[in-house]
């Protein structure tokens, strides 16, 4: 195992080093979007019709995240589970995303789509959304508001604590029997 500091937007040299079980700290920009965000988002692509932010080298975090309190950019903003984005994601892989965040176990087709077009997928701590966005500095809908909680967020985050899951030569930490033989404890 082993850590890394990664700035958005993310490369494929970014990608090539990781591996299942590596801890990265993220800074940069990142989008936002569940469920129905990934739905509006193929079918403007269906239409040929412009995205709200570009793929290239993105970072997408499954979270639908709690009204924002006095003084805080965001409010809580814990992930939310990711195979409801699996029919999408290996779409979204294909035109330049390089990362999800979520939590979860990802469908073949997503992993398939992470090694074919050099991504990773990221957990992020369940249950810790109130700590997780003390390193979410800024916050602004770009998209869908009438989604509420699922429009299309742009963030800005410095140091935001991720375990890469699934990564793009087709390691998976939970696939992992024996945690300690594998370096990973």
């Amino acid at each position: 195992m082993a850590e890394y500091k990664l700035t958005t937007p993310l490369t494929d040299e970014d990608m090539d080093q990781l591996r299942a079980g590596d801890v990265v700290k993220l800074t940069g920009t990142i989008y936002t979007a569940r469920d129905a965000a990934h739905k509006r988002l193929v079918d403007l692509l269906d239409k040929g019709e412009e995205l709200p932010f570009d793929l290239k080298g993105s970072v997408v975090y499954y979270v639908g995240p709690s009204p924002a309190p006095p003084g805080r950019p965001i409010g809580s903003a814990g992930p939310t589970t990711s195979y409801r984005m699996d029919t999408y994601a290996p779409r979204l892989h294909s035109l330049g995303q390089k990362a999800s965040i979520g939590k979860g176990k990802r469908n073949d087709a997503v992993k398939q789509a992470l090694k074919d077009y050099k991504a990773v997928y990221f957990g992020a701590t369940g249950g810790a959304g109130a700590l997780l966005s003390m390193c979410i500095k800024e916050a602004k809908v770009i998209a869908f508001d009438e989604l509420g909680p699922e429009a299309i967020r742009e963030l800005t985050v410095e140091d935001f604590p991720l375990l890469v899951i699934n990564d793009s030569h087709g390691g998976e930490l939970y696939a992992v029997p024996d945690r300690k033989a594998a370096g990973v404890e």
